[in-house]
């Protein structure tokens, strides 16, 4: 069994359309999205729909929340330009999608073989909110993963990519396929990544492997698609693919 696990889409087509074709290209079995799919990026609405064909697991990241419970947003943040923008997106989206995210799970558990689960979720299994790190103390973990035990877990969220040990746990966080950041960093805009990011996880024959995944992009094309939109962070977009 061979999951691909993809995370924070936010609305970028050409991204997740290069990421798709690099799954195929590596054979997934299937396809778990761990959240954030339609918001602060260009192409919310055409985003939703290539994941509806691809008929793949989604979890509610807190984009996805924010879309379907607009209120919960300013209690996560107050910044005018994300404001804005998840307020565009949600504007644009037709009921049929607003329906398809209301229906994704916060958590669920991906059967790898007869010795392995996979459990996924996007912050942490109790919070779309919280952020795991590769410096997050082990007596945080206890406290954010809540005593959930598996040989390996996943989640998204942060926008970079994670492997670690937890207690004998592998968790790992696949990075971003639509806007991967370059360092973990709070109060400033970080700094985007032109690679669309995943993760494969392998179970054979008793054995696990994790593995990185970066798709490279073409910066002129991720710039035009910013620019054709009116997406209120197409300014910050289009500085950052220049």
């Amino acid at each position: 069994m061979r999951a691909a696990l993809i995370s924070d889409i936010h609305a970028n087509e050409i991204a997740l359309r290069a990421l798709l074709a690099d799954i195929a290209r590596v054979r997934a079995d299937e396809i778990v999205c761990l959240g954030d799919v339609a918001t602060l990026g260009p192409r919310p609405g055409t985003v939703i729909e290539i994941l509806r064909e691809c008929v793949c697991t989604c979890v509610m990241g807190n984009h996805g929340e924010f879309l379907v419970d607009p209120a919960l947003f300013h209690t996560y943040s107050e910044q005018k330009p994300v404001i804005e923008a998840v307020e565009w997106c949600r504007s644009g989206l037709a009921r049929a999608d607003l329906e398809f995210v209301r229906g994704f799970q916060r958590t669920c558990q991906i059967r790898l073989d007869d010795r392995s689960t996979l459990p996924v979720f996007h912050g942490s299994p109790l919070s779309n909110r919280v952020d795991i790190l590769a410096t997050t103390s082990t007596d945080e973990l206890d406290e954010l993963l809540a005593g959930h035990v598996a040989t390996v877990m996943a989640g998204g969220h942060t926008r970079v990519q994670v492997l670690r040990r937890y207690r004998g746990t592998l968790l790992v966080n696949p990075g971003s396929v639509g806007l991967p950041i370059e360092e973990y960093i709070t109060g400033r805009a970080p700094t985007l990544l032109t690679d669309a990011e995943y993760a494969t996880v392998e179970a054979a024959g008793g054995r696990l492997s994790v593995r990185w995944h970066r798709v490279p992009l073409d910066c002129k094309s991720l710039r035009e698609a910013a620019q054709a939109s009116d997406v209120p962070l197409r300014d910050l977009l289009v500085q950052q693919y220049s």
